[in-house]
């Protein structure tokens, strides 16, 4: 044994059920990890960069091989702290083609700036290996169907990082309302979001629309991703009303001033008739999410807190209420600790299991590039409502923007 292990965090890994491994730390044993399987390169080393890292660590299915980034200083940090937790020697690639084309990398995850995914795409692509993309797809309609065909093209697979469907209520709230079908038919979905503003990034990338995409592409596509699973239909009509109110309103970089929203209301009708609202404000001190869905034969309501100044974990809620038809609860099913603090919540640990599931071939649940694209949809959608005034017809919105053949698909 290495001495250096004396210096790492003491792992143990242990099963609550067959295959379903766990790690904790351990202070005074140290047990054999996992041998990993797969060989990953991370490609954009900033703050969710460096989460990917540390979630494949932790479930030790696959490990860091190696990183990339066009900024030096990033990938120092991210050694360091990988050093950290990891005794693994990172191979650090001085370009984008040696990082996608090493014959000792089994997949790639491209956790770059949103406005940069489409180009790095087009590199990567040609590896031949799975590839991860971070959440949006791309920035605009345009590049995102463009992804969305490469991948019905390609010989491997691309996962879109919408890893909010990973989070412990809305796991719980899609098997309550549509395996169960606990609410009967689902009529009306809402759900909110309420946070502190956009973090620092490289360049306050994420504060200018045109190199994020704008708020409801970059943030917001995680919940119109829920909500377009939930509704389990196209939809047809998006009213939105928002704008920029207390965020970055003094920013200016490069002689442009931030414009990005930082509050906002939508309104979409899907083609079977559901019904689903978001409201979305980012001023907030704290964290918090509420999913409300009621159907015919009753309501659910999943709720996450989390109090970040506090620095307490998140709890996550999951609540049934169907009255005389049958038993009403309410449940904490936040996850373990070790996991619900390793990266949204939890949402990431889930989200690479099914990575690696789907390296192996296993079948999974996880999000496409035609749900990326969709999601994109309502997000722009909604972001052209605000910019207009009135509501955007998708079938018109579509064939506006060159997709009206996906509105068949």
């Amino acid at each position: 044994m290495n001495n250096s292990n004396k210096t790492k965090p003491r792992l143990r890994f242990f099963e609550d059920a067959p295959g379903q491994q766990h790690i904790v730390e351990s202070d005074q044993y140290l047990y054999q990890r996992p041998i990993p399987n797969h060989n990953l390169v991370v490609i954009g080393t900033g703050t969710i960069g460096q989460e990917h890292m540390r979630v494949a660590t932790l479930l030790g299915r696959a490990q860091v091989h190696g990183i990339y980034d066009t900024q030096k200083h990033s990938m120092d940090i991210a050694e360091e702290n990988f050093a950290s937790y990891s005794d693994k020697a990172l191979v650090r690639y001085p370009d984008l083609e040696s990082a996608c084309n090493d014959p000792a990398v089994d997949a790639l995850f491209i956790c770059t700036p949103n406005y940069t995914h489409f180009e790095i795409l087009q590199t990567a692509i040609k590896s031949g290996k799975p590839i991860f993309l971070e959440k949006p797809m791309a920035t605009d309609l345009q590049d995102a169907a463009a992804t969305e065909a490469m991948a019905r093209a390609y010989s491997s697979f691309i996962q879109i990082g919408l890893q909010y469907r990973y989070k412990a209520q809305y796991v719980e709230a899609f098997y309550e309302a549509l395996e169960r079908a606990s609410l009967g038919d689902i009529k009306t979905i809402s759900l909110s979001e309420y946070r502190p503003p956009f973090l620092d990034k490289v360049a306050q990338w994420n504060k200018f629309n045109s190199t994020s995409g704008g708020t409801l592409v970059e943030k917001c596509c995680h919940y119109f991703d829920l909500i377009n699973l939930l509704a389990q239909s196209q939809p047809l009509k998006v009213y939105a009303s928002g704008g920029q109110a207390v965020n970055f309103v003094d920013l200016e970089r490069d002689g442009k001033k931030s414009d990005i929203d930082d509050h906002t209301f939508v309104v979409i009708d899907y083609a079977n008739g559901t019904r689903a609202n978001f409201t979305l404000n980012m001023f907030c001190h704290d964290f918090s999410e509420e999913l409300i869905v009621s159907g015919d034969r009753g309501r659910l309501k999943a709720t996450e807190v989390f109090n970040f100044h506090q620095l307490q974990g998140a709890k996550a809620t999951l609540a049934i209420e169907v009255g005389e038809l049958g038993p009403s609860k309410t449940m904490d099913v936040t996850y373990p600790a070790l996991i619900e603090q390793s990266g949204h919540h939890g949402a990431t640990y889930f989200e690479h299991i099914a990575f690696v599931d789907q390296l192996e071939k296993k079948s999974v649940s996880a999000a496409t590039p035609l749900q990326g694209l969709w999601s994109m949809i309502v997000a722009s959608a909604a972001q052209a409502s605000i910019a207009s005034g009135g509501a955007v017809d998708i079938n018109q919105f579509m064939a506006a923007n060159g997709l009206a053949h996906y509105t068949n698909d």
